[in-house]
């Protein structure tokens, strides 16, 4: 069955019928709707004050999340309930718990970026009822404000769990008649057009493989982290638009490996590599804000095949293989493969990634960093993911694979090999930090010199083996944190 984009915006469902695929959630709720409360701030995702709620059923069960509407295409709302700040309020109308605690904190100045707190603040309420201060910075890693400072934001954020009122808010009084009110929209594919544009949300895998045999020219978009910035500021078609954000969720956890669909976002994936590779749970909180993450896709991240993208250095380190699929014929390759040079992947037309398959370490050495600007929701200059096997004091195998250090996430082959078969010493992995300057010919752009990456791919070595090693000495300082 075919029929038109439908969600629910706030309590009110929408049917619409002409679309664009680069028409943006954004623009719908304040030109469409004229609910001015969601603001647009950079249009790229990264200040936070365009931040709604968007529900959506797994597994049978409605989860809300906050995302960033700017970047939000509206052809993937198909399916969803979308929640505005409009939708809050508190007993017999008045204000919200969330939005009392910003004025009795002072937490609001110009105001302009204050709805999109709200939001995000009201997603960490209605899902964490007592959280840490830890908990409340991670959750507004995405909002920005320019004119407050954050103390006053999380002092609100503090007060408003300590109001709680959780069971009477609307989103749970509702859950019921929403959760229903959504099955009956699910299942069916959309398909709308507007003028040459058209726009496609496939039913299920199996459509969609369908619908790209049909469009092997399409643009898949997942999560829109990085294509929604192909819309709004370098203003690309993306005609016919083919959307999967709700596609390939499953994860399925084996003694020997980890499997999940290539539709699995950041934070579905966060609960995974806290228990099973705790060691990379730090690096997963510091891609992008919580918005992107709950949006932004694994998948999706080692499809786009960008240099800089976060998950391939690290699964390409623990020896991720990868599912495609075109039609009813699937294969698999290690992921390291995928990449064949800029911009250039080893995927036909018509083909799309359907499944991840990371091993289990084991009792190997692994690690995962990040190095960018800012500590938190920014892109990185240079990534890195470890694996390292130790047998008797020797280094018996090792991969470490590099992002923002060539055109393609890759390997560092002669670091690798001078480590394989030494002493697990310093002198080692001196040697390692030494050999790594052969390995990449980086490039020098905005986000850092080529001599700079360098530099720190060598101090990565370094760093590795000061923590592993148990050295007595700082390797990372942490803010304390009093609370």
């Amino acid at each position: 069955m075919t029929g038109d984009i439908r969600f629910l915006l706030n309590d009110t469902e929408i049917r619409v019928t002409e679309a664009g695929p680069g028409d943006t959630l954004l623009d719908f709720i304040r030109l469409g709707r004229r609910l001015m409360g969601t603001k647009e701030g950079c249009a790229e995702g990264d200040c936070g004050a365009c931040t709604v709620l968007v529900g959506r059923l797994h597994d049978g069960a409605l989860r809300y999340e906050p995302v960033n509407a700017c970047i939000r295409f509206l052809a993937s709302c198909h399916g969803c309930h979308v929640v505005t700040v409009e939708h809050l309020a508190g007993a017999n109308g008045g204000l919200h718990p969330v939005q009392q605690a910003l004025v009795d904190h002072h937490g609001s100045q110009c105001g302009f970026c204050t709805p999109g707190f709200v939001m995000a603040m009201y997603g960490l309420w209605m899902t964490n009822p007592d959280p840490s201060v830890i908990e409340i910075e991670t959750a507004l890693q995405g909002n920005l404000c320019r004119c407050t400072g954050y103390e006053p934001i999380v002092r609100a954020a503090q007060a408003a769990a300590k109001a709680g009122g959780q069971s009477m808010d609307a989103l749970t009084r509702e859950r019921g008649e929403v959760t229903a009110r959504l099955q009956a929209l699910s299942g069916v594919r959309a398909d709308v057009v507007r003028g040459n544009e058209r726009a496609i949300v496939p039913a299920d895998v199996d459509d969609l493989a369908a619908v790209l045999a049909e469009h092997p020219k399409a643009t898949i978009v997942a999560g829109a982290t990085d294509v929604g910035l192909w819309v709004t500021k370098m203003l690309r078609p993306i005609s016919p638009g083919v959307f999967i954000g709700h596609l390939m969720k499953d994860i399925a956890v084996s003694q020997g490996e980890i499997r999940i669909g290539a539709g699995v976002t950041y934070s579905e994936f966060v609960p995974v590599v806290e228990r099973h590779l705790p060691e990379a749970a730090d690096y997963l909180l510091r891609i992008g804000g919580w918005q992107v993450r709950n949006a932004g896709t694994i998948g999706g991240n080692i499809a786009n095949g960008s240099p800089i993208g976060e998950m391939p250095p690290l699964l390409i380190a623990l020896g991720a293989r990868i599912g495609l699929r075109k039609g009813d014929v699937r294969r698999e390759i290690a992921l390291e493969d995928f990449f064949i040079e800029y911009g250039r992947q080893d995927r036909a037309p018509g083909e799309f990634v359907e499944t991840i398959v990371i091993p289990r370490p084991g009792t190997a050495r692994i690690a995962a960093y990040k190095v960018s600007k800012r500590a938190n929701a920014d892109i990185s200059a240079v990534a890195a993911g470890f694996w390292l096997r130790e047998e008797g004091g020797v280094i018996a195998d090792a991969r470490v694979a590099f992002g923002g250090m060539a055109g393609t996430p890759m390997r560092a082959r002669g670091a690798e090999a001078a480590l394989i078969g030494q002493p697990f010493a310093r002198d080692s992995f001196e040697a390692a930090a030494a050999a790594v300057g052969d390995d990449f010919t980086p490039l020098t752009d905005w986000r850092a010199s080529a001599e700079y990456r360098r530099m720190v791919a060598g101090n990565l070595f370094r760093r590795f083996w000061l923590e592993q090693s148990g050295a007595d000495q700082p390797v990372r300082i942490d803010r304390a944190v009093g609370e």
